[in-house]
């Protein structure tokens, strides 16, 4: 594990060669302004690089010991000064050529943070609405992939019904520990989203996703606090009631950020989609966290 291990071309199944020996990742930053349009940080490439003078994202090889995010926040650091700070990420985006993928790292800028060619990879780095980003000339390998990349651009959050996936899960004498069987699935719902969860299908989201998760608790289970992975609510009242009102203010703050909620509950499925919000039953969870115990 060495840095920079990964320096060197590498073919793949197509028949194409890539730079990157153990693949390669590179930052999209997305930032969304009050009209909610997505402007993305684009990387003008060097004339004497591969496919100079196109645009792409800052990006690179991966060395031996790295992941896509640790690789691409590296080389948006190296290529363009950009630093982690005010960037949550959203998803990873694989482009698999067969035995050898770039990873696009999706990330949500808070502002249009000013940057500029750190290094000779790059003649400019620039803020460009999404939607004009077709005009301009483009890396062959981002022109290929920003179609899907672009639908799955805004940013999620999903909203848990604790109750109703508690009672799903069916975990050994769940009902006479509503708080502890709460408590669990809260803990386990923060190490999946840690890293990174797989959305229901058809859902517009990267195959390896990180949402904003919500869990409203109510009744005996509220209390339960999280350690920050997870925002937990409690229910002033009826947890149906604190969901469809946790969904509302989503939608009237943040209208681009899309909107799942995980219930069985067809009343509450009904209600959240009249304003806006998709849903998916517990099984789409419970089927990515660690088994429990079942009566």
């Amino acid at each position: 594990m060495v840095a920079k291990d990964g320096d060197g071309w590498a073919l793949c199944e197509r028949g194409h060669r890539h730079w990157g020996v153990h693949g390669a990742s590179g930052l999209l930053a997305v930032h969304f302004d009050t009209g909610g349009i997505p402007h993305i940080l684009m990387q003008k490439r060097a004339l004497w690089s591969h496919h100079g003078g196109t645009w792409g994202l800052p990006g690179g090889a991966l060395d031996s010991h790295e992941d896509a995010v640790t690789g691409a926040m590296r080389e948006a650091l190296e290529e363009a000064a950009l630093k982690g700070d005010g960037l949550r990420i959203l998803g990873v985006y694989t482009d698999d050529h067969g035995g050898w993928s770039f990873q696009t790292v999706i990330a949500e800028a808070e502002a249009r943070f000013p940057s500029a060619p750190a290094n000779g990879e790059s003649t400019e780095m620039r803020w460009l609405p999404a939607d004009e980003i077709v005009g301009e000339t483009l890396h062959p390998g981002f022109a290929e992939t920003w179609p899907e990349i672009r639908s799955a651009l805004p940013p999620s959050v999903v909203v848990l019904d604790a109750a109703n996936i508690v009672g799903a899960r069916a975990e050994h004498g769940w009902w006479r520990d509503r708080a502890g069987a709460t408590r669990r699935l809260l803990e386990d719902a923060e190490d999946v989203a840690r890293h990174g969860l797989r959305p229901p299908e058809g859902f517009p989201a990267p195959a390896k996703w990180f949402p904003r998760l919500i869990m409203i608790v109510e009744g005996a289970a509220k209390g339960v606090r999280s350690d920050g992975v997870v925002t937990v609510v409690d229910a002033p009242g009826s947890g149906d009631d604190a969901i469809v009102e946790t969904v509302r203010e989503i939608r009237q703050t943040r209208p681009w950020e899309r909107v799942l909620v995980v219930t069985a509950d067809r009343e509450l499925r009904r209600r959240v989609r009249e304003l806006g919000a998709e849903v998916t039953g517990p099984g789409w969870l419970l089927g990515q966290l660690r088994p429990r115990g079942r009566v």
